[in-house]
């Protein structure tokens, strides 16, 4: 079946299951009062978004899954794999997890800051090192860093600790992003859409059905989510984009490509960075608030205008890696 109507089939089936079960379940997670908590640090006008349901991430993420499992049934004869899909959906599942305990402890433990720094760095670790593990083993990945200009950078056993440490980040950087209404998932349906434009291009069946999935899923989350939101999709969901961002660079064989698709991401975890240095050390902030995304809300910026302006900076960004993932894929040929 052609890539097209297979990736038509995922975006859609994840769409439809994603819409329904948010208009089933948010009511329902409304009544049962399993609501965000907003910490006294975050903006004091984000006071009147207390309790508004979360864990929209596992409905996305379970649309996503079955819609995968549909274009795989249907794709599987005429060559659509099954190793990529599994190691990536796999990977950001197990993202996904780690975050679903996080907000499984917010949420039923009473403990509003969920897990502790140091668990959840030890489980994405371990997360991260099984993925490449069998991303070596068994996928399109070996311990070379191809550069999209050309050339190769031989890693050896350091690209283990590079990759992990660079996952890890980046992960954890889609997960500070999500702190206003529409941000996070605008963010991931343009890396998504990018990642699907290049699959249909030469990029592989898998990557283009992966990428039509999380966004047909995310389009029907961002409905409810764009400001004023109705759910929001917690750490299981901020997680599970971060996780399946990162697989989705290491399907292409271009690692290098983590730096502009997560370029946006990136910069809300130096914001922090540079917040908490100069803090420390000076007892002066940089800026307003961190990540930046609250600093421009200090400066005035409603949160329509930085969702429009953070995502035009995304779609920038991934125009580049597009361009550098297409001058990779060309190398390789000629090679």
């Amino acid at each position: 079946m052609d890539i097209r109507i297979l990736a038509a089939i995922a975006a859609g089936v994840a769409f439809v299951i994603a819409a329904v079960l948010y208009k089933i379940f948010i009511p329902v997670l409304r009544k049962v009062k399993l609501g965000q908590k907003i910490l006294e640090i975050g903006p004091s006008w984000h006071k009147c978004k207390e309790g508004t349901p979360t864990l929209g991430g596992l409905f996305f993420t379970l649309a996503a899954l079955v819609a995968i499992a549909a274009a795989y049934a249907f794709g599987k004869d005429g060559g659509l794999g099954i190793t990529p899909l599994a190691l990536v959906f796999g990977f950001a599942l197990l993202n996904g997890l780690i975050g679903f305990v996080d907000d499984y402890v917010k949420l039923f433990k009473k403990r509003n800051k969920g897990l502790s720094a140091g668990q959840k760095l030890v489980l994405q670790f371990l997360a991260g090192a099984l993925y490449l593990w069998f991303a070596v083993t068994y996928g399109n990945c070996d311990t070379d860093i191809t550069l999209p200009w050309g050339g190769v950078l031989r890693c050896g056993v350091f690209y283990y600790v590079i990759m992990l440490l660079a996952m890890t980040y980046i992960t954890n950087c889609a997960n500070l992003t999500d702190g206003i209404d529409g941000l996070a998932g605008s963010i991931a349906f343009i890396i998504g859409v990018t990642f699907f434009i290049f699959g249909i291009n030469g990029g592989g069946a898998e990557m283009a059905i992966l990428s039509a999935a999380v966004c047909g899923a995310l389009a029907a989350f961002l409905i409810f989510n764009f400001h004023p939101a109705k759910i929001f999709m917690g750490d299981t969901g901020s997680l599970f984009l971060g996780g399946y961002a990162v697989g989705l660079v290491m399907l292409t064989g271009s690692e290098f490509i983590l730096l502009p698709i997560s370029a946006l991401w990136i910069m809300e975890g130096l914001s922090v960075v540079i917040q908490v240095i100069s803090f420390k050390l000076t007892g002066k902030r940089v800026f307003k608030m961190s990540p930046i995304h609250h600093h421009f809300e200090k400066c005035g910026w409603s949160e329509v205008k930085i969702v429009a302006v953070f995502s035009l900076v995304t779609a920038l960004f991934c125009a580049l890696a597009y361009w550098l993932m297409s001058m990779n894929a060309a190398n390789t040929i000629l090679q």
